[in-house]
């Protein structure tokens, strides 16, 4: 499954009345596209896909291929905590022509890892589509450990993992245990070099939104040898992808974007916008950022 260097996990548009918004969507793909993403992940954690219907899902999928237009990959995230739905989206995506899939470990039921197998080749095997499994035990309660992983792995089309554990060791027992073709991704955008570092492929990411010409500067300069350049830039991308998670995403990136001229509208209900306060430190985080850049 080639991303290239930054996937991004792509916010969902809404209007006022908190409705996907289709022509908000196609400007948002089309500044992605423009500013460094290599490929699109849609309907993930940073989509608000706890509170899409399998309905906005697919609409919202279908609409980010046709924004696409085949300049870059989409990957749609059909996962679930029951397996019969993420198989019924999954196969949905494929009809509607997306270039891959990704899977999140079952949330709330915390299936242990015979049933996380289970369900992830249960899914798997419903499509001829490659397959990004996505771990983030913060958010699911539920661990994809390493040996699910390198087993998952022999399965056809389970081509790639997103990686939010936080755990580099684990990263590399992963890394060393899967062929050449299966690919980790840093799901962290804190953790992007130090995942380069030990061989990942690049980053899934949610600062990519607002700071995606200078990530790909940093992959550069990180491949090149430029290391002592590549960590004075992750110095300053960290301190960047700290603020956008400082309150629950997507929250301060959507207010992140509006700063840069893309309105990508609220959040949805459990989730609240930033308050003022909030807001201006987003802002301030924006404009230490881009005068640490431009200096």
């Amino acid at each position: 499954m080639e991303l290239g260097n930054i996937s991004t996990a792509m916010v969902t548009p809404f209007d006022e009345k908190g409705e996907v918004d289709g022509n908000r969507l196609r400007i948002l793909v089309n500044h992605l596209i423009g500013n460094g993403s290599d490929s699109i992940v849609v309907c993930g954690t940073t989509g608000e896909s706890p509170t899409l219907t399998d309905a906005e899902r697919a609409a919202v999928i279908r609409m980010t291929i046709e924004a696409a237009a085949g300049r870059v990959p989409v990957i749609a995230g059909t996962g679930s905590n029951s397996t019969a739905s993420t198989i019924a989206l999954t196969r949905k995506a494929e009809e509607l022509g997306a270039d891959g899939i990704m899977l999140v470990t079952p949330y709330y039921n915390r299936p242990g890892q015979r049933g996380i197998h289970a369900h992830f080749k249960a899914a798997a095997e419903s499509t001829r589509l490659p397959v990004m499994l996505y771990n983030v035990p913060s958010r699911t309660a539920s661990r994809l450990e390493p040996e699910t992983v390198i087993s998952l792995a022999r399965i056809r089309n389970v081509r790639a993992l997103k990686e939010a554990g936080g755990d580099l060791l684990k990263m590399t027992a992963v890394i060393n245990g899967t062929d050449a073709g299966f690919k980790l991704y840093s799901g962290d955008d804190g953790l992007t070099l130090p995942v380069l570092s030990i061989g990942g492929a690049g980053v899934v990411s949610v600062a990519s939104h607002v700071a995606g010409p200078e990530m790909q500067k940093m992959i550069r300069a990180y491949r090149e040898g430029r290391l002592s350049e590549a960590a004075n830039l992750h110095a300053k991308l960290a301190a960047l992808a700290e603020v956008m998670f400082f309150r629950p995403s997507p929250a301060p990136v959507k207010h992140a974007l509006l700063a840069s001229g893309i309105d990508t509208g609220p959040v949805r209900l459990p989730l609240v916008g930033l308050d003022k306060s909030e807001a201006e430190t987003v802002e301030k985080a924006l404009l230490r950022f881009r005068a640490a850049e431009s200096a």
